[in-house]
């Protein structure tokens, strides 16, 4: 036997000898773990049986206050739930939650947000489950697209292909109605300092003067995650409440005489126009305002995709399928904030109350605005339209179109209203890039 069959009989050998040694330690590994396991195990009466499941219920960890429960945040981080939290917090909670589904169903107010959002509130309160954990169904959709702001940044690209600038090519000049209502985002900017929010807080708190629910989370969650629920909750629960907030104060403002102005026939905006728009605005943002680009970018590839007219399969997917996927995610990442531990403190009061202030105070300055441009327009301005800056898109214009209806039947500003509506998202998208860039 020659020196080389000699060594490849060894190697044999010692393969061998080496996946036996392995099989071996396995075996001994699997009999010492059921060796464990049985030693572990302990025989319970049916009583026992019984107390056991029962402390595993939703019920008893309600119920019991000193069960030192936590909470797992998308991130990891664990927190100790103190007795309020763990117990009558989340009755407090499901009371809410059941609030935004009345809203939602029966009155109808967003429901295309508020109902998952509402529903991602219900599991966000399960004990035990840790379901906003980072290995929750709640924590692997906030992780997923709202810790890196790419939900809001889809709903805007649908947004925008939803979008028809015609209406503010046609009157230019209603841009400013639009920037006009954005007063209520600066102006609750200075309220919530003055109450005592810091600066990163304040600004992430102010973008709900605007009545944008995407912008709100995309700016809440680089300056404030912590606050996040309660913002987008106000957010979309003012953008829903549009048609009962706003007409008081239009009313309040104008004359019976202003409200039944007419305003003439809009010129009919070129295709030409229309694709250059979205182009101008995109390059605006990239040369002034940077960091307002995200938003802006993607609402403006939304909206050219659609005036190209020749890629209408993948607008048709933005304003349709991929806008409602995402909205579904959205709510239920948004509703993952709800947990009572995160949500009942008092910071979500001071929130709420500075939301519906700086609404208003939005809704108001687009109407002093549209009624001083009357005065010096040679074409009659109905002072109603600038309640439509604010970017509750197409809310605001329903809501205008509706009043001014009602002043005088057959009045329709619809279109007109759709100016200042859209100038209005533009608005909201600017003032958060301004907010970002403070901070850098």
């Amino acid at each position: 036997m020659n020196f080389r069959k000699i060594v490849y009989l060894l190697l044999i050998a010692l393969f061998a000898s080496t996946i036996a040694v392995q099989a071996k330690e396995e075996r001994v590994s699997i009999e010492s773990k059921q060796v464990v396991q049985h030693a572990k195990y302990e025989h319970k009466t049916l009583t026992q049986l019984a107390a056991s499941f029962w402390k595993t219920t939703g019920l008893y960890a309600i119920f019991n206050t000193h069960d030192n429960e936590i909470s797992v945040d998308p991130a990891g981080n664990v927190k100790k739930l103190g007795a309020f939290e763990s117990s009558f917090g989340r009755i407090i909670m499901f009371a809410i939650v059941f609030v935004l589904f009345y809203l939602a169903i029966a009155k109808g107010f967003e429901p295309l947000l508020l109902l998952p959002i509402a529903f991602g509130g219900l599991l966000a309160n399960i004990p035990l489950a840790h379901m906003t954990g980072p290995d929750g169904m709640l924590g692997v959709i906030y992780n997923m697209g709202i810790a890196n702001e790419f939900f809001p940044l889809l709903i805007f690209m649908g947004v925008g292909a939803m979008t028809d600038f015609g209406p503010l090519l046609a009157n230019p000049k209603t841009a400013l109605l639009g920037g006009a209502a954005q007063f209520g985002i600066f102006g609750s900017l200075v309220g919530a300092v003055a109450l005592g929010f810091d600066l990163r807080s304040a600004s992430a708190i102010s973008i709900i003067g605007g009545a944008d629910g995407p912008t709100s989370i995309f700016i809440a969650n680089k300056l404030a995650p912590d606050m996040l629920g309660a913002i987008a909750v106000a957010a979309y629960s003012y953008m829903a409440l549009v048609p009962v907030i706003q007409p008081p104060i239009m009313k309040l403002l104008t004359t019976k005489e202003e409200r039944q102005i007419r305003m003439g026939v809009q010129r009919k905006v070129s295709r030409r126009e229309k694709l250059i728009f979205p182009l101008l605005v995109i390059m605006l943002s990239i040369f002034i305002l940077p960091e307002s680009t995200p938003l802006i970018g993607a609402f403006a590839f939304g909206n050219f995709a659609k005036e190209s007219g020749v890629v209408d399969r993948l607008s048709d997917t933005m304003q349709n399928a991929l806008i409602n996927a995402v909205t579904i995610f959205l709510g239920l990442g948004v509703g993952s904030k709800l947990a009572a531990d995160k949500f009942l403190v008092l910071d979500s009061l001071g929130i709420m109350l500075i939301g519906l202030v700086a609404f208003s105070v939005g809704t108001a300055a687009g109407v002093l605005m549209a009624k001083l441009m009357n005065k010096f327009s040679k074409e009659p301005i109905n002072p109603l339209i600038g309640a439509a800056g604010v970017s509750a898109v197409p809310m605001s214009a329903r809501v205008v179109s509706k009043v001014g209806s009602e002043a005088k039947p057959g009045n329709i500003l619809l279109m007109h209203a759709m100016g200042p509506n859209v100038a209005g998202v533009i608005g909201s998208a600017v003032a958060a890039g301004v907010l970002l860039s403070i901070f850098k």
